[in-house]
């Protein structure tokens, strides 16, 4: 796992398609996102305006977007080795499914954790490595797979304080409604779970000190200025 498995050129063009396609479907999620919540979006102060909940678009016409989104970012997919194909499947499960996770768990922050951190798993068969035949590289996919979602929980906890109040009017769960009074103790456990997942990574994928010093050290740089 440590030595390279592509050209530095090959990176380059596997990083560009990652950045197009994440950029593609998180749009796509959103747009799932404010059908789902066409009907609970004009009572929050931080979503009445968005395009469906102010009613400037309809949801048909929505639904015609999302349409040109899913289209662009199959487009993407197929760039990427067959393999890809199978294991990003998956994810479009949870892409449809977590605007509904806020209506029945107060962690749908987990959810929006494993939809967002898929590319975590992708990455591997898009640089030509089988994780299914590769241990130290499943093992390394496992841990910051993981370690995405940690982060995910985290931010997205932060960001849930803005709606706390207006989520519990309209009926919305969040973390940030379940633990309001621990949310120091959460958010100190969840930095402390990612910074040791991604260092596990590290360990895992016989990763040097560029790793350990740029990636994890930059994680808790940023998490320390949070």
């Amino acid at each position: 796992m440590a030595n390279p498995v592509a050209a530095p050129a090959t990176v380059l063009g596997t990083t560009a398609l990652f950045f197009t396609g994440s950029l593609v479907m998180r749009g796509a999620g959103c747009t799932i996102n404010d059908l789902w919540d066409r009907n609970l979006d004009p009572h929050v102060e931080r979503t009445r305006l968005r395009p469906i909940a102010r009613r400037a678009i309809t949801p048909q016409q929505a639904l015609v977007f999302l349409g040109g989104q899913l289209t662009t970012g199959l487009a993407v997919l197929l760039c990427f080795p067959m393999e890809c194909f199978w294991y990003a499947t998956p994810s479009l499960a949870l892409v449809t499914l977590y605007p509904l996770a806020k209506r029945v768990t107060y962690y749908p922050q987990i959810v929006l954790g494993f939809t967002f951190s898929w590319g975590a798993i992708i990455g591997f068969p898009a640089m030509g490595v089988e994780l299914l035949a590769n241990q130290a590289a499943l093992t390394a996919a496992a841990c910051l797979y993981a370690s995405n979602i940690a982060w995910t929980v985290l931010y997205d906890m932060i960001y849930a304080h803005m709606d706390i109040k207006d989520d519990a009017k309209a009926g919305i769960k969040s973390i940030a409604l379940k633990h309001e009074k621990e949310t120091k103790k959460v958010l100190s456990g969840l930095a402390i779970v990612q910074l040791g997942l991604l260092s596990a990574t590290g360990v895992a994928a016989g990763l040097g000190p560029v790793f350990f010093v740029g990636s994890v050290g930059g994680a808790a740089l940023t998490l320390g200025t949070m």
